[in-house]
């Protein structure tokens, strides 16, 4: 266990924010699904897995990206790999995608879905206050989002791979793209994150730097 503890956090210590890749190198298929696996298996709120991964290999659709992407100009020009996030905007208890993935995916009887939307109600009304606007419902997708990035990155430099993950966006630009390229199902998805995956094509010029550990935890006993 002490071994596996310690490669877990020599990977944390690897991975950084790569702000340009080796374009010369691409990841093998094997470790990008491996990474993608990852991303699959992570949790969600209620199970609802609210996300979709989007991986952008096409050169002219990362050029249309690229001129709305601020923080992303180093990383679309040279990753092996781009991967959108996508969020799911209506998660409501009693949606279309909500009622489905529960009947086909968590293979719920009829009733037990009914009897189970009475409390999925509550608690994104009363208990989370999601019904406030349709950005209130979609941020709450989008936050669940991150859950499935931090696995993906920690799960790469396990293998030795690097990544780098972007806010650095025009939101409503890269929206109106990937709506026109017909990759939002009509509208049901939006963007959440950006994240590049590749091999480093130098090494970070300073170590990394974090605040320590009795600076950021709180023992309540």
């Amino acid at each position: 266990m002490t071994d596996i503890k310690q490669q877990i956090l020599n990977a944390f210590q690897f991975r950084h924010a790569t702000k340009a890749f080796d374009p010369t190198r691409k990841i093998p298929d094997e470790d990008f699904n491996f990474i993608l696996e990852t991303g699959r298996l992570s949790p969600s709120s209620v199970g609802f897995e609210p996300w979709k991964f989007l991986v952008v290999q096409n050169p002219e659709l990362r050029k249309k990206l690229k001129e709305v992407s601020w923080g992303a100009q180093g990383q679309l020009a040279t990753a092996s790999h781009f991967v959108i996030i996508l969020a799911r905007k209506n998660m409501r208890f009693d949606s279309g995608y909500v009622r489905n993935h529960l009947k086909t995916v968590m293979k719920m009887s009829d009733e037990s879905i009914e009897n189970a939307s009475v409390r999925y109600k509550e608690f994104q009304e009363s208990d989370l206050n999601l019904f406030e606007s349709e950005r209130t419902l979609f941020d709450w997708a989008s936050k669940q989002t991150y859950i499935a990035l931090a696995n993906m990155m920690t799960a790469a430099a396990q293998i030795g791979i690097d990544s780098c993950p972007m806010e650095g966006f025009e939101y409503e630009s890269v929206n109106k793209i990937l709506l026109e390229e017909g990759l939002l199902e009509d509208g049901q998805l939006a963007p959440s994150v950006m994240v590049a995956f590749g091999y480093r094509a130098e090494d970070p010029k300073r170590s990394k730097s974090r605040k320590d550990i009795d600076q950021i935890v709180e023992w309540v006993r």
